[in-house]
């Protein structure tokens, strides 16, 4: 199994999932693909949910430098922040 030892630092072209921090301290993975991804309270999970993701292949996941925020959005090409959907109005 994939170990944190086996995960490189930085940001790999290669990589599809991304561990790192939000601005809010929060561990994040993020998915390239923007298929999963999620939310957790520490770095080891961080890793494990990743690892499994990938089906187990440690190449796949790389840890984001200290100091660097992500969020759930950063890989995937679109924002963590959502907009209100605008409705039309029905006479």
């Amino acid at each position: 199994m994939g170990s944190m030892q086996q995960v490189r630092r930085g940001f790999l072209a290669r990589a599809r999932f991304v561990v790192g921090r939000d601005s809010h301290g929060w561990w994040v993975v993020s998915d390239r693909k923007g298929l999963v991804g999620g939310l957790f309270t520490n770095e080891a999970a961080a890793i494990h949910f990743a690892i499994e993701a990938s089906d187990r292949h440690p190449e796949e996941v790389c840890r984001a430098p200290d100091g660097a925020a992500i969020d759930l959005g950063t890989f995937a090409g679109r924002s963590s922040v959502r907009r209100p959907s605008r409705r039309r109005a029905h006479p």
